[in-house]
């Protein structure tokens, strides 16, 4: 009995129809080039099947690192590479090494990058939390007044326990801004709650104009601050960021080169 063979036509239609159907992009995509050039270099099934695959695992990679990025709530984005080392301050151009290594992540360390505005604290922490989403942690950046207006929501609304859940879980918190804006003594008492849930077990990485000592200001009582300040700098990563303005040693570059 003869098999009478489907048209060349028909068969990579029905193939980018499989390929839509199991939801195979980087397949569907190059499954017919890649199959000329196996028949071009007598390629074998198995190293054609092989480089389909792999193509379509590099793809979901990439995708799954961008979307980590994307739901990690960044404002912009900014690289640790693109960050120049010479306009940091002495401390942050000495620790800037290790931390891009990310091991504080895997050890569960915070950091604090503490100084004056424009010394590039946020820059540092938001290059880390990139780098952090592209080699697979599931990274959360928030400011710390919009963190404690979403917590104080969720307690009225009482889904306060779902969201300390997911909090918790995050393989790096970046809490950027701490000390801007004072909060009432509910905020204070939720930050406290929800930071130290992670204290000791995940990373949580704080900016902040304020040195230890003021942080009084943010939490309004003296016992809470205390302890805050124990459990976030136990083993911690801490740079002091004081010194001259990134920013404008960034602007002074960018206006020479007019």
């Amino acid at each position: 009995m003869s098999v009478v063979k489907a048209p060349r036509k028909e068969i990579l239609k029905e193939i980018e129809g499989f390929a839509t159907e199991l939801r195979l992009p980087a397949l569907k995509k190059n499954f017919e080039e890649d199959a000329k050039e196996a028949a071009l270099t007598d390629m074998s099934y198995e190293e054609y099947l092989y480089r389909l695959l792999q193509k379509e695992c590099d793809l979901r990679h990439e995708n799954l690192r961008q979307n980590r990025i994307r739901y990690a709530g960044f404002p912009y984005k900014k690289y640790i590479e693109d960050l120049e080392i010479s306009y940091l301050p002495e401390d942050a151009q000495k620790k800037i090494k290790v931390l891009s290594s990310l091991e504080f992540i895997k050890t569960g360390q915070n950091v604090i990058l503490a100084g004056n505005p424009g010394t590039g604290k946020t820059h540092i922490a938001l290059g880390l939390g990139i780098k952090a989403c592209l080699e697979g942690y599931k990274v959360l950046y928030t400011t710390v007044p919009l963190l404690v207006n979403q917590l104080k929501e969720c307690r009225s609304q009482k889904t306060l326990r779902a969201y300390e859940n997911r909090f918790e879980k995050y393989d790096l918190v970046i809490a950027d801004e701490l000390g801007y804006i004072s909060f009432d003594k509910e905020g204070a008492e939720l930050l406290f709650t929800n930071l130290s849930l992670r204290a000791g077990r995940k990373s949580t990485l704080i900016t902040t104009n304020l040195s230890f000592e003021r942080w009084n200001e943010i939490f309004q009582d003296p016992v809470m601050t205390a302890a805050m300040i124990d459990r976030m700098t136990h083993k911690a990563f801490i740079v002091n960021m004081n010194g001259n303005s990134y920013r404008l040693k960034e602007t002074k570059e960018w206006l020479s080169k007019q």
